[in-house]
């Protein structure tokens, strides 16, 4: 496992997330659109927690909650583990450029145990319903509904998307430059058959978070806590320890 790769890849994923989602609330926050207009309780409920936990806390939030979704569906793709049966991240080979998902949405071929409105689906890629980004548009939505079953199945391990956090998903999921693209190409598929992947991108998404909080002079702020604490145990510790214990 390419760990180096893997700090890398999770510390710039960070990066571009928390700028992401900063720039989508500032959106939010700005705009008066017909759609967000429809979605008063959920705006409301993104400003109580803002006013609960501040805009930087629900900003970290946000582009964690997405970050640890993609990395798991990146994940269950590259093993075959996805329930659907259909990659959500991951093209279908790699001559292909659009998530697996995506691709067969085209062909008409979404899975029942979706819930998403099969007929908007099609009416945005055929441009019945005009969008500026079509595959964009539907990708969001599959997506999303992806998690939200995968939420059912495994609630130990996929919460709920909470409404802001899907109101709050970067804009940009389907081009080259986009997260989704970033996750696919950071994780490879010799890397994601070690299980302590997800383990490692943990810590090496909090790597600089930890190295702040330990570089401030002032007390440890409750929400940064787990930065400082929480490490991931290699599996051989856990083996030594077990073996040497009496």
């Amino acid at each position: 496992m390419n760990t180096t790769q893997l700090k890398r890849f999770a510390q710039d994923a960070r990066i571009k997330l928390l700028e992401q989602v900063a720039a989508k609330l500032k959106f939010v926050n700005d705009a008066d659109t017909s759609e967000l207009r429809g979605k008063t309780d959920t705006l409301n409920k993104l400003k109580r927690e803002i006013n609960k936990h501040g805009e930087e806390a629900v900003i970290d939030k946000v582009a964690y909650t997405w970050f640890n979704r993609l990395v798991a569906l990146r994940y269950m793709d590259a093993n075959e583990y996805q329930p659907i049966g259909i990659s959500v991240v991951s093209p279908r080979t790699t001559s292909n450029v659009s998530p697996e998902i995506l691709s067969e949405a085209h062909r008409g071929n979404i899975s029942p145990e979706l819930k998403v409105d099969k007929s908007e689906v099609m009416s945005i890629l055929n441009g019945t319903q005009p969008t500026n980004n079509p595959d964009n548009e539907v990708y969001r939505l599959l997506l999303v509904s992806a998690c939200n079953h995968l939420s059912e199945l495994f609630p130990f391990l996929f919460e709920r998307i909470d409404d802001y956090t899907e109101l709050l998903l970067p804009d940009d999921l389907t081009s080259p430059f986009s997260i989704v693209s970033d996750v696919y190409n950071g994780m490879s598929d010799e890397d994601c058959k070690e299980v302590e992947i997800i383990g490692w991108l943990y810590q090496f998404y909090i790597s600089e978070k930890k190295d702040e909080v330990f570089a401030s002079k002032s007390a440890v702020k409750k929400e940064d806590i787990p930065a400082a604490t929480q490490l991931f145990t290699p599996r051989w510790i856990v083996e030594y320890m077990v073996q040497n214990t009496v």
